[in-house]
């Protein structure tokens, strides 16, 4: 508002009066916090903004709190929003009048608020502005926009008999005004006065603010001019009614001499006008003219007050016979009078001015009078008439509803309608009979491609054209455009419905035809049905049907702008269909994007939490909702709602923290159990679906129940607790209040103690039958499912009503109520375990929700990407905990395998071999658990943050946390095994081997020491040739005394027979009588194919091949092939490590092969089978063993040793004897024989590690997922048939070599090795070096002390070779000083050469030295459990070997793992997520070769969950494989190529890497 300057001291009075009421203006707005807002409007989406205030019981502390105080109650039709002040300063000049405060507020509000508290006054009874006045400007506004959204409902007399009644827009109703004014002074309240006369004897009601009211009294500054109007309306009982027809009731605040357009307007636009005074001049010519003006059509009433004392009854008769009133006319109150008397005699009078008047005038039509009187109009505005034109020039075309929909919205219905039904079939596949799955797709898909063709093939209607440039409109030009569109389409079906629901009555009268009646009437009610959803509807069709066009399309261009239109909606607050009601659908590409173009127009990742209301139709749901919330959720009669619709409010900053959200999104629900879908088969069906849905996507959800103990509730409740349920199995916790309607007495709580027992007996009743639907039975009562107590989990609500409709106002206990409900459900919402989603977020739930939905099983056809993305990041998370857990075990085990290594030798400390394995075994155990509490604490604490959704993931926290303890398990036993196994492989291979070479090493000395002392003797000086011939003397007559007896190979065969027989001794005779008949030297020399043996059981086979289209003989060859090639690998890599056999190798072997035969029990196998193929791979091992055994003993004979060190001790014995100084010899010499091989061993023992924990920090090798998504993702790039063919068949096989691929790749420039190669040397050097200078500080001066020493101080790293050793002792006479410090030297020398040696060396040739085999740990790590889909043999992609339930991310055709169709012998293309959804059977051993239901397959493999196809579009990976190679796997396979689906020849190379993506949510 602008500086207002004082009057001029000449202007007249009239100009100050104005001046000071402007200055009345700005001085209230200020003092009341709303002067900002008088030219920036105040709009209905900041007064619906959640705000402390908005949940808070505090009163109005000062004057600037009270509009918001009022709004707040208004917005939740609280009737004691009309009594405002302020708390803290009761003084009367703190004191506002009501009607200042509703004027102010009319002011600074845009007209959709207008409309919003107009709407929201007229619920409570109050009266409401009719002409608004401006003390600014002077002028008056008729509020006719503001009333626009006023719909009554009544019924007049005319049609009590029949129960009928009228529901119209109030501004269309033509019904006679009776207006109410002032003249001069008037001690007789003429408010109070119309609310007695409004007011039955039942129940007195405050329509009009007065001055015996709280702040009534208070002078009015700015609503003198104020005229408001009231609407008494009968309900058709005359001993209630007041007036028997409708009336309109006016009321002028001031004095008409100071308003006189204001009350030429009444005059004009009434069928009577009641002037209240004191007092009348008779002989004033003003008060003549205002009575006596010609636009003055209205009959004068005087009511005047004869107690006045300034009541001059001689000057009314004066003013009577000039304005020629009659006795009728005037009213006078007498002192004798009662004032219900006087209030009984006005009402009379009205009632007789109503039923005779025929002036009966529709608001609409008082505009001209308005417009004639300068009189402003509110829809005048520019905006306003631009909406309204547009919006007529759609209505206004409507005649017949159902055949306007047809001609101009033609693709949501009845094509909508079909799509729906293909779209469930193509998910559940119910009439798929004995057609091929996957040719029955191909035909529902083409019949959606025909549709959508035929929606494609319709011009844009002129309807939907206007449509989408009304919503596209400018400013709030779009917002009035939407209103107009609202209220035009709500004003056609009127009077329809009233005709239908007339000839309902008549045609239920015969009851034989009642239910036919009620099915058809029911579907006409539904087809006359046209709201502003409908052109929503239409608008997404239009938009999902051009998306089935080219990208490039001109057609599908012109319709991308679509969704955002919407997005831009719903962020003003205008309410979306998330659910179409007539379809029972929801259109999930629309609604998807304009979820995503409304998280664009926000600031992203905006959180919202939701809250939804369920509950049977027609009883209050979404009354609740816009009483708690101020929002506008239809709910006029007829019109209930259909579907769900989703509204967005905007969260404060001041609540933004609270609840940790940008956002509330209020979802209001159809009606469970309505009258519409009661005749249909599916109503159950379909009100599940959409209790699932909804429940699904809430944050709290409201159960309305109406009335306590309903017939109905029994059925409302196994609905909602079926929905309870299904949330609880796929990991969503939402909030729950059970609301009970109508129950008014204020001890209701305590009262229905009883009643709350009774609703948790049918609540566990109900979820014992859900739980059986879903096959849940652990589910026994409601408290399984849900956190539930009978005294919190319930609210009373009084009726909405305060008496009898149409003229009760709201009930004030309902409103409290309300509010008392609403502050529950935001702190239920504050403590919510899991934080709120983003809107894409939000988008997903919605997309794999309504995707569960369309299976008949939800439970087992849910997938939902955030799950899987919580579910992937803790798999990643515990990967990571168990790669550091098996990283410390790992290098423990390298220290503990260096000890057990040195056990016996000088660098051991002196104990006995079994007091240091118990020792090792106890510090095993220590770090073991120390670092599996480690991971447990680590798993407990990833739970505890309510940060994220990890609530949706809680359900496998109990799984996560066993197979933390499994693998902790699992590395105890790998440890504990290790332990006993290298003493027994190692140690006590050497013991022997060792002793006789020290022996023998030792006599060698003592001849050499004897043969210098005769040297020296000779007192001669010898050359080195003489000395050599000497040596060479001794050296042979040495050797010839010495024993070399050495020792014997062993047969391996025997060994290996004798554990193969252990191992086979609980098969019984028949295992026993099969290895008796072959020799195992004979096995294991061809390939090994697996035949039946006679013709019996030949024929057998291939009858099993024929009626189940399997070939067990071929899968069982496969697997004996997979054992085979793994028992390969294992033999391999012992036999590289060069050691000594021992029986520990076969007995791991044979458990190895137990594992895999146990884990692959699908596959038919018996005895002979198991026999054969452990004879076969027990027979070539025996071989490789023995080969192993005897190199190892070749390598190790004694003299054969000595003689390796022949030139040595020839060396040392001439330095010696010449006592030349062997320290910088000798320190080389213990350099390069015995610390650099046991650096070079440190290395390759860890290296190895490295290599692994390198590989795991890959995303590829993170998850089981994504390790099995980039395998085949790389078979994808690789596109050769041989690979795919080794993938399916060899599975192990392949995997391990792709790894070995990926880990030379990755270490392709060796630059990552050698910094891992130099960070060991670099250690090693550095615990050297240390040695040496703790050696150097000891007292002994003998050198074999000194060496001893270091050995000692590196006995826990390094592995000394004791033979090395023991020759570096012989004849050394060095000096201990001058050795260390040639020692240092040489050791610090010593990296250069290894690295000089690590850079010529392949990587290749690192690998096999490595101590681990990288590819094996690696596949170990993440081939989880190794089991196999039962049908398509899909290996699991659930990590490790803890979980309860096997999944496979996705299926592939059976015909990949050689399933046969019976009579043709062709691949069978279904798969298992097609199978497992449609009414197919399959047999197998399994079963028995009896028939059973695919659908019921987990009565035969119970642990395992295969998931149907949610997108469609998931498994067309193998579609494309199968396509691209049919030729080549019918070749390989022996069979005839299989007819490929049209539609797969369209899926290529992207297509198939986007369903990968999508199976393995890779984003």
């Amino acid at each position: 508002m602008g500086q207002l300057v004082g009057p001029d001291p000449d202007c007249g009075p009239l100009l100050s009066d104005v001046y000071y009421k402007v200055k009345h203006l700005e001085s209230l707005l200020e003092e009341l916090g709303l002067k900002q807002y008088y030219r920036e409007k105040l709009s209905l989406s900041r007064i619906l903004e959640i705000n402390k205030k908005s949940i808070t019981d505090e009163p109005a502390k000062c004057k600037a709190d009270l509009p918001w105080y009022f709004l707040k109650k208004l917005m939740m039709l609280n009737v004691t929003c009309i009594n405002v002040k302020c708390t803290s300063d009761p003084s009367k000049g703190s004191m506002v009048n009501p009607l200042d405060i509703i004027t102010a507020l009319f002011l600074c509000s845009d007209g959709f608020l207008q409309q919003e508290m107009a709407l929201k006054m007229s619920m409570c009874q109050f009266s409401v502005p009719l002409l608004l006045p401006n003390c600014d400007t002077g002028q008056c506004t008729l509020m006719l926009w503001a009333m626009r959204d006023i719909v009554k409902k009544y019924r007049p007399q005319s049609l009590s008999q029949s129960k009928g009644f009228i529901e119209e827009r109030i501004v269309l109703s033509e019904l006679p005004m009776v207006s109410f004014v002032r003249l001069g002074e008037c001690s007789l309240s003429k408010s109070e006065t119309l609310n007695k006369i409004l007011s039955n004897d039942q129940q007195y009601h405050d329509t009009f603010v007065h001055h015996n009211m709280e702040c009534g009294d208070s002078p009015r500054r700015i609503s003198n001019g104020l005229t408001e109007i009231t609407w008494y309306l009968p309900c058709g009982n005359t001993n209630i009614d007041i007036f028997s027809q409708p009336v309109a009731v006016a009321n002028l605040h001031g004095d008409i001499a100071s308003f006189e357009i204001q009350y030429s307007f009444l005059c004009q636009t009434s069928a009577a006008v009641f002037v209240f005074f004191d007092h009348l001049d008779s002989e004033s010519e003003f008060v003549i003219n205002l009575f006596k003006s010609q636009n003055h059509k209205a009959p004068i009433f005087l009511v005047g007050n004869g107690e006045s004392k300034h009541f001059s009854l001689e000057a009314l008769r004066k003013l009577a016979t000039k304005l020629n009133l009659n006795k009728n006319n005037i009213i006078i109150t007498a002192k004798q009078k009662d004032d219900a008397d006087f209030v009984k005699y006005l009402r009379k009078t009205v009632r007789n001015v109503v039923e005779k008047s025929e002036k009966k005038m529709k608001m609409e039509k008082m505009v001209n009078v308005a417009h004639e009187l300068g009189i402003l109009v509110d829809e005048d505005a520019p905006e306003c008439q631009t909406a309204k034109k547009n919006a007529e020039a759609i209505t206004a075309e409507i005649q017949d509803i159902h055949t306007y929909k047809e001609d101009q919205l033609p693709r949501h219905s009845q094509i909508w309608t079909i799509l729906t039904l293909l779209e469930k079939e193509e998910f559940r596949l119910q009439n798929v009979g004995s057609k091929n799955v996957e040719d029955y797709k191909r035909d529902i898909q083409k019949q959606k491609e025909v549709l959508r063709q035929k929606q494609n093939s319709y011009e844009i209607s002129t309807a939907m054209t206007n449509f989408i440039t009304g919503i596209s409109s400018p400013g709030t030009e779009r917002f009035y455009f939407l209103k107009w569109m609202q209220m035009n389409l709500n004003n056609v079906p009127h009077i329809k419905l009233s005709e239908l629901r007339e000839k309902y009555k008549e045609k239920c009268k015969n009851s034989e035809i009642k239910e036919n009646c009620k099915s058809c009437i029911n579907k006409l009610i539904s087809s006359i049905s046209l709201g502003t959803e409908h052109f929503f509807r239409e608008m997404g069709q239009i938009y999902e049907a051009s998306l089935s066009l080219p990208e490039t399309d001109p057609v599908r261009q012109q319709f991308q702008h679509l969704p955002k239109l919407c997005a831009e909606l719903l962020l003003d607050g205008f309410p979306l269909e998330l659910v179409d009601g007539n379809a029972s659908n929801i259109p999930l590409r629309w609604v998807s994007d304009v979820l995503s173009q409304l998280s664009d127009l926000v600031s992203p990742n905006r959180k919202i939490l939701v809250v939804t209301v369920l509950g049977v139709q027609s009883t209050g749901k979404s009354t609740l909702l816009n009483t708690m919330f101020g929002v506008q959720f239809a709910v006029s009669s007829g019109r209930c709602t259909r579907g769900a619709f989703m509204l967005l409010i905007k969260i404060n900053e001041d609540m933004k923290n609270v609840l940790n959200c940008d956002f509330l999104l209020i979802i209001d629900t159809e009606g469970l159990k309505s009258q519409e879908l009661a005749q249909l088969e599916n109503s159950y069906e379909h009100d599940n679906e959409l209790a699932t849905l909804v429940v699904g996507l809430s944050d709290v959800t409201i159960v309305n129940i109406a009335v306590e103990n309903s017939t109905e509730m029994k059925d409302i409740l196994q609905i909602v607790v079926h929905a309870f349920l299904r949330m609880k199995e796929v990991g969503k916790k939402p909030k729950f209040q059970f609301v009970h309607q109508n129950v008014s007495d204020v001890s209701a709580h305590e009262k229905n103690l009883r009643d709350r027992k009774l609703l948790l007996d049918q609540l566990n009743e109900a979820t014992q039958a859900a739980a059986k639907l879903e096959k849940k039975e652990e589910n026994k009562s409601f408290t399984d499912v849900m956190e539930y107590s009978p005294d919190t989990g319930n609210w009373y609500i009084p009726g909405l009503w305060n008496g009898n409709p149409p003229m009760a106002p709201v009930n004030a206990g309902y409103s409290e109520a309300v509010f008392e409900l609403k502050k529950n459900i935001i702190q239920l919402l504050r403590n919510c375990e899991s934080s709120a989603n983003n809107i894409m977020e939000f988008k997903e739930w919605v997309r794999s929700l309504w995707n569960a939905v369309k299976h008949e099983n939800f439970i087992f056809s849910f997938k939902n990407s955030l799950i899987a993305d919580e579910y992937m990041l803790l798999q990643i998370q515990l990967g990571e905990w168990v790669c550091e857990f098996e990283k410390e075990m790992c290098t423990w085990l390298i220290n503990a395998e260096t000890k057990i290594l040195h056990f016996g030798t000088i660098a051991a400390n002196s104990e006995t071999r079994s007091a240091f394995l118990i020792s090792l075994k106890s510090e095993a155990s220590t770090v073991l658990s120390t670092q599996g509490a480690k991971i447990l604490e680590n798993l407990t604490q990833y739970f505890e943050p309510t940060e994220g959704h990890l609530s949706l993931v809680e359900g496998y926290k109990e799984e996560f946390l066993n197979l933390a303890k499994i693998l902790c398990f699992k590395m105890e036993i790998v440890v504990m095994y290790t332990l006993e196994k290298i003493p027994a492989e190692i140690v006590q291979g050497m013991a022997v081997i060792d002793k006789i070479k020290n022996y023998h090493r030792k006599e060698i000395e003592n001849a050499v020491c004897a043969l210098i002392d005769e040297c020296r003797k000779k007192n001669v000086q010898m050359t080195d040739a003489e000395l050599d011939k000497e040596f060479e003397k001794m050296w042979r007559e040495t050797l010839q005394k010495l024993s070399f007896s050495g020792q014997n190979a062993s047969s391996v065969t025997y060994c290996v027979s004798y554990c193969l027989g252990q191992n086979l001794e609980h098969k019984g005779s028949l295992a026993c009588e099969l290895l008796r008949e072959k020799s195992l030297q004979d096995c294991g020399k061809e390939s090994f194919k697996y035949t039946p043996v006679g013709w019996f059981n030949r024929f057998k086979h291939g009858t099993k091949k024929v009626f189940t289209g399997h070939d067990h003989i071929m899968a069982a060859q496969h697997l004996a092939d997979s054992i085979i090639n793994a028992c390969t690998d294992f033999v391999n890599e012992q036999v590289k490590r060069e050691n000594n056999y021992n029986d520990t190798y076969i007995q791991e072997m044979l458990h190895m092969i137990d594992e895999k035969l146990k884990n692959n029990q699908h596959i038919r196998t018996n005895t002979e089978f198991e026999v054969s193929l452990k004879q076969h791979i027990c027979g070539f091992a025996a071989r490789k063993f023995q080969k192993m055994h005897e190199d190892f003993l070749e390598e190790n004979v004694v003299n054969r040793c000595l003689i390796k060190k022949r030139e040595k001790f020839n060396d040392d014995f001439k330095d010696v004897f010449h006592e030349q100084d062997q320290c910088q010899k000798k320190a080389e010499e213990f350099t390069n024989l015995c610390l650099k091989p046991a650096v070079e061993d440190f290395v390759h023992r860890s290296l190895g590690l490295n290599v692994i924990d390198e590989m795991r920090k890959l995303e590829q090798f993170s998850t089981r997922m994504f390790f099995q998504y980039s395998i085949l993702l790389d078979l994808l790039s690789k596109e050769d048939f041989q690979s795919y063919l080794s993938y399916i068949s060899s599975y192990e096989k392949y995997v391990k070599t792709w790894i070995l691929e990926q880990i030379k790749e990755h270490f392709s420039n060796e630059s990552t090795v050698f910094e891992f190669e130099d960070q060991h040397l670099q250690s090693c050097v550095k615990s050297i070096i240390s040695a040496i200078n703790k050696a150097k500080t000891r007292e002994s001066d003998d050198l074999k002390a000194f060496v001893e020493d270091i050995c000692k101080e590196l006995g826990d790293k390094l592995v000394i070779s004791q033979d090395a050793l023991g020759a570096f002792m012989i004849l050394n006479n060095a000096d201990k000083e001058q050795f260390a410090d040639w020692l240092t030297t040489s050791v610090n020398d010593m990296p250069e050469t290894l690295r000089n040696e690590f850079k010529e060396s392949t990587f290749e040739k690192k690998l096999q030295h490595l101590h681990v085999n990288p590819q094996n740990e690696l596949f170990n790590k993440l081939i989880g459990c190794g089991k196999q889909c039962p049908f398509c043999k899909a290996p699991c992609d659930a990590g490790g070997k803890g979980h309860t339930e096997h999944f496979a991310s996705l299926h592939r055709p059976h015909g990949l793992d050689r399933y046969m169709q019976g009579h043709t012998q062709k691949p069978v293309l279904d798969t298992c997520s097609s199978l497992v959804i449609s009414d197919k059977r399959f047999r197998s051993s399994d079963t028995n070769n009896e028939w059973h239901p695919y659908k019921k397959y987990k009565d035969i493999y119970k642990d395992w969950n295969i998931q149907p196809d949610v997108s469609l579009e998931a498994s067309d990976y193998w579609k494309y494989v199968m396509t691209k190679y049919n030729s080549d796997f019918a070749k390989e396979y022996e069979a005839e190529p299989v007819n490929i689906p049209v539609p797969w020849y369209t899926i290529n190379k992207d297509k198939a890497e986007k369903s990968l993506k999508e199976s393995f949510y890779i984003y």
